[in-house]
């Protein structure tokens, strides 16, 4: 074998072999309500904690516990071009798709998750918590959201894995906070093991939680 064919070989092997910069856009689920199920009886068959707040729960789940889409649907109606939410199911695939992805749906308290609605993330001064001891803040004013310290990074992968899977838009300055509490809270254990199960259920995974150092070329 010439030297120029071993080069040529070598050059095509690493190209097959070579990561994707990018996550996939997930199509093995269709429709939002056929991950329903999947998510409760699969990916917490044995109970959790909620997203925000923190707050335990068993394989039977009781009530006041819902699901919260991280990076809002209102913002993906608002990108497919969508006057509503039915309007998308109905007439955009690509909606119904992005709103089935689990990896950007996390369980929280139905009044958390109605608090937060599609306010973006931030900081906000002072220690006003309206949800009892839950480490939850809201600011109307300023239109803003701040979680605990230990939601923050499963939060900003799953803001990561919609805005790369599916060019989901992220503002700059939201974007470089979420860096920053990415960096702060890497992923742990569970959030580790969570990604191993969606992926088994819908065929891709957050690559963020895979392979943290790849948020540092994430551009908004």
């Amino acid at each position: 074998m010439t030297r120029n064919v071993l080069l040529l070989l070598t050059a095509l092997i690493a190209l097959t072999t070579t990561t994707s910069t990018h996550s996939e856009e997930q199509y093995r689920f269709r429709k939002y309500f056929e991950t329903l199920p999947l998510f409760w009886d699969v990916i917490y068959a044995k109970g959790g904690e909620t997203l925000y707040c923190g707050k335990k729960f068993g394989s039977r789940r009781g009530r006041g516990i819902n699901i919260e889409h991280v990076f809002p649907m209102a913002w993906a109606m608002r990108a497919e071009g969508c006057r509503s939410r039915k309007s998308c199911r109905k007439h955009s695939p690509r909606f119904n798709r992005i709103e089935a992805d689990m990896h950007n749906l996390y369980p929280a308290r139905q009044e958390i998750n109605k608090a937060r609605s599609s306010i973006p993330f931030g900081i906000i001064k002072g220690e006003q918590r309206q949800f009892g001891r839950c480490d939850f803040e809201v600011d109307e004013r300023r239109h803003k959201v701040e979680p605990k310290p230990e939601a923050r990074g499963n939060i900003a992968r799953a803001m990561f894995h919609m805005h790369d899977s599916y060019g989901m838009k992220i503002f700059r300055s939201q974007g470089k906070l979420l860096k920053q509490w990415h960096r702060q809270d890497p992923p742990d254990e569970e959030e580790k093991q969570r990604n191993n199960r969606i992926g088994k259920l819908q065929g891709t995974r957050n690559r963020f939680i895979d392979k943290p150092l790849a948020a540092d070329n994430l551009r908004f």
